[in-house]
């Protein structure tokens, strides 16, 4: 919310009007921002191969013509960025104002970035919420791809599928972890009996009766 303000003012500061102006009166004045500026106007031709400069028919506009004039509309402008939708500056010709395509590019570089943040602060707190099980899919897909997806000789890769692996874990957090295998009863004995009872011996845990 503070980033789609902090934009929606600097919008509304760099493509406000600045001088006043009547929207059932045409004004002609030296601020591009005026909406009359900013109406659309169609060259009338005489014939098919001469047109004069001087006819032209002016759309008139609208409280929609330049949604920057006021900081409501720009919030609602700038929020319509996010869909991608950028009829709302397309009354400027970029060419003519860099600082505009500078100020949308900053938009669109600082959104991208904050909603990637936002996914994936989301992902973490899943996964946090559903370890084990994110952790037994992760194992499974991976005992495909080895089964499946290998061919002969790259399963005999020793750097790849090592016959002894060290892990390194916390003291404090193993003997925590262990305990709580033990209270919700996934501490099966039966499935490496001889490494279970060393842990348990190493960390001084009562061994559990199943």
């Amino acid at each position: 919310m503070v980033i789609l303000t902090s934009f929606a003012y600097a919008f509304h500061i760099l493509l406000s009007p600045k001088m006043s102006y009547p929207l059932d009166k045409r004004i002609v004045n030296g601020d591009p921002n005026n909406p009359w500026n900013l109406a659309a106007a169609y060259q009338v031709f005489e014939n098919e191969d001469s047109s004069s400069s001087n006819l032209f028919i002016l759309q008139k506009p609208d409280e929609n013509t330049n949604m920057f004039t006021n900081f409501g509309t720009s919030f609602f402008a700038t929020c319509l960025l996010l869909t991608g939708d950028t009829s709302s500056l397309s009354n400027w010709p970029y060419e003519k104002n860099p600082t505009l395509m500078i100020l949308m590019i900053m938009f669109a570089f600082v959104m991208a970035i904050y909603i990637l943040n936002v996914f994936i602060t989301l992902f973490d707190e899943a996964m946090k919420d559903n370890d084990d099980s994110y952790l037994i899919m992760k194992a499974e897909y991976l005992a495909k791809i080895e089964l499946f997806y290998l061919l002969p000789h790259q399963r005999r890769w020793k750097s790849w599928f090592p016959e002894v692996m060290y892990y390194h874990a916390s003291v404090d957090k193993t003997r925590k972890m262990i305990k709580e295998m033990i209270e919700n009863d996934k501490w099966h004995i039966n499935e490496f009996p001889e490494l279970k009872q060393n842990l348990l011996n190493k960390f001084n845990i009562n061994k559990p009766n199943k």
